[in-house]
């Protein structure tokens, strides 16, 4: 059970990341969603600029530590996302560069939105 929890948390975790990234795009959609989408974009540039943890992590942890499972003391993107794409470790540098990536997707799509607005 612990252990179906934890991949839940992990999947949740992933697509919170992919909300935070590209979820302003969904304005085209349902323009509400602004409402859920800054905040959670101010919490993941937060989390990357400063080289927090995200509580998801912890969570997962625990749900894996509960399971007799290996837990990891690093973050999920240096986990899950990094270790994917890039073999090296997640440094610092690294980390502020990912937030820098994530402000400038977002302009780049919130430009998108208030063109769209004047449009109308």
């Amino acid at each position: 059970m612990y252990e179906f929890l934890a991949n839940l948390t992990l999947i949740t975790h992933f697509i919170f990341i992919l909300f935070a990234t590209f979820g302003g795009l969904l304005f085209f959609i349902f323009s509400k969603v602004l409402y859920f989408h800054l905040p959670s974009l101010i919490w993941g540039v937060y989390i990357e600029l400063t080289s927090s943890v995200c509580p998801l992590t912890y969570l997962e942890n625990w749900f894996l530590y509960q399971s007799g499972l290996t837990t990891y003391s690093n973050s999920f993107i240096n986990n899950y996302i990094l270790s994917i794409v890039y073999p090296e470790n997640l440094t610092a540098d690294l980390q502020i560069y990912l937030g820098i990536t994530l402000i400038i997707i977002n302009i780049f799509i919130y430009g998108l939105i208030i063109k769209s607005l004047k449009k109308k």
